[in-house]
Parts: structure tokens; sequence; C-alpha cells
């Protein structure tokens, strides 16, 4: 299984803001923090505000926040919101694919097993699970202790 970065960069831009818990920050910040695209993590920020789990605040003192509390964040539901699909193999796709041993071929229901079993692992987790000691991402983020 492979996550896109649009879901990796998601789960990193809710762990910032997790790890901040102090109001708001701006998507600058959280592409400084990275190294990432401040470009791609609007998208992301976008995507997260449409799934209520980050608020934007409109104004000079502007930002994103979390928009929910961290351990109402579940993270396999976001991984299921935020990819568009999850076809580990041609015969998984929405029309079947094209090869030619699809109906015999029992690799199909192995891999939609596999899938299953790596959504369960998630869903057992929540943001509040990855942010549980945020002392020590603090540093690694760049955020100032006192702001944090």
């Amino acid at each position: 299984m492979r996550m896109t970065l649009h879901t990796d960069y998601a789960l990193r831009m809710l762990i910032y803001l997790a790890s901040r818990r102090d109001g708001v920050c701006t998507v600058n910040d959280v592409a400084e923090a990275y190294g990432l695209s401040r470009n791609h993590l609007l998208k992301v920020a976008q995507t997260l505000r449409d799934l209520d789990l980050v608020e934007t605040v409109r104004g000079r003192s502007g930002g994103i926040r979390l928009g929910k509390k961290p351990e109402d964040i579940g993270i396999g539901t976001l991984v299921r919101a935020t990819e568009e699909e999850f076809s580990l193999a041609e015969c998984m796709q929405a029309g079947g694919g094209r090869c030619v041993i699809s109906p015999a071929c029992r690799l199909k229901g192995m891999l939609h097993e596999a899938l299953s079993a790596f959504l369960a692992v998630l869903d057992k987790y929540t943001l509040a699970d990855i942010v549980l000691d945020r002392a020590l991402l603090r540093p690694l983020l760049g955020i100032d202790i006192q702001a944090a």
C-alpha cells in the first residue's frame, strides 16, 4: 500500500497543527517546518477544511487551526477521505482492469484482504496518538516551546 503525497502532506499538516496547540498558524509555517511546497500545502489545507478537520481564519492574523480535537481525528478515516483510489492492482480498478486471468485469479481477494487489514490498523489510531509526545515533535518542527 502506498499513500499519495496529498494524504502524506495532510497527515503532516495535522501533526504540525496538533503539535502547536496555540491557535492559528499559516500554511507557510507548515511548509517551512517540513521543507514542502507551499502551493501543494494550500491544496491540502483546502481538502482538510472541506473535511472540517481544519478551520481557516481570515484577516491579518489569519491562517489555519485544527477544526476538531486530535482525539476526534481518526487516521483511518482521514486516509479513506484523502486517497482517491485504493487499487493495489489493475484488477481492483473500477472497470476491473484488462488482465486476462482476472476471472480465475485469486490475487484480487488477497489484495482486498490486505487493504482491509491496513485500514483496520489505521482505524485504531487518532491524531492524538501520533502527537502523544509534543515536547519531542516541537523542536523537530521548529515550533517555539513558548508558543506551543
